[in-house]
């Protein structure tokens, strides 16, 4: 079976800013990637990337089978609605309640009647801890709810492959490992492949199968959680030390 995400050589610069200087890496179905890195190593631009929210400067990106770096907006529109995306301040919408964020996709790309919407969203809003929310707006809401309303939104749609940005971004560590255990718990039901870019190791350890580590550009190192923690690199080991983290 071909991988459902893969990017070969992509680079990418912003001014003369070079973030990306040539990243690799192929997702097969079935594996949670954690991407890690320093603050401002380009784990972001890397997530927009290869979801196709912007394009690369050189190098090809994948997506399903099917090269996107160059494909125009209306093209992508079918691509994207096979995957979810969790951004990492949730981006709701302000104005809406937590059960019209979440119906937001549907009623935008799909044709299911008002009751299907109705039952979907109530699912996937009970799935992620939320049942009885409907009419709160996000104001109301704590980081932590809203991240899991941004989690339900992403998921409503049953999409093949979720990218996660941040997650548990703002959190603190008890509501960051309820989200942790929500996204494994996932894994075996709802949405089995992922992109989780975070610089939370603890986390990534919950969730990943696979974990990469972004530095200067370039993947210093991936593998497995365990390769990963016996990793050689010195960038790998002055990461996974914490000297890295803010740099």
């Amino acid at each position: 079976m071909p991988p459902l995400v893969e990017l070969r050589n992509v680079r990418k610069s912003f001014d003369r800013n070079e973030v990306l200087r040539g990243v690799s890496f192929a997702l097969a179905k079935g594996t949670t990637l954690a991407v890690m890195g320093g603050s401002g190593s380009g784990k972001t631009v890397l997530l927009r990337i290869t979801s196709g929210l912007i394009p690369p400067d050189a190098g090809e990106v994948s997506l399903f089978g099917t090269r996107i770096e160059r494909m125009r907006e209306e093209a992508m529109l079918a691509l994207r609605r096979r995957t979810g995306f969790v951004f990492q301040g949730a981006a709701l919408f302000d104005s809406l309640s937590v059960f019209e964020n979440v119906a937001y996709p549907l009623r935008e790309h799909t044709p299911l009647t008002t009751g299907e919407i109705t039952d979907r969203v109530h699912r996937f809003l009970s799935l992620v801890g939320l049942p009885g929310t409907d009419d709160l707006l996000p104001a109301a809401l704590s980081g932590g709810m809203r991240k899991r309303v941004g989690i339900a939104r992403a998921l409503v749609v049953e999409p093949e492959v979720v990218f996660f940005d941040e997650p548990t971004a703002g959190l603190d560590p008890t509501t960051a490992r309820l989200v942790a255990e929500l996204i494994a718990q996932l894994r075996t039901g709802v949405c089995d492949t992922a992109i989780v870019v975070t610089h939370d190791v603890e986390f990534a350890d919950m969730i990943a199968d696979r974990m990469a580590i972004l530095h200067e550009g370039r993947f210093a190192d991936m593998g497995t959680p365990a390769e990963i923690h016996r990793s050689a690199n010195p960038d790998v080991k002055k990461f996974l030390a914490g000297e890295l983290r803010l740099n």
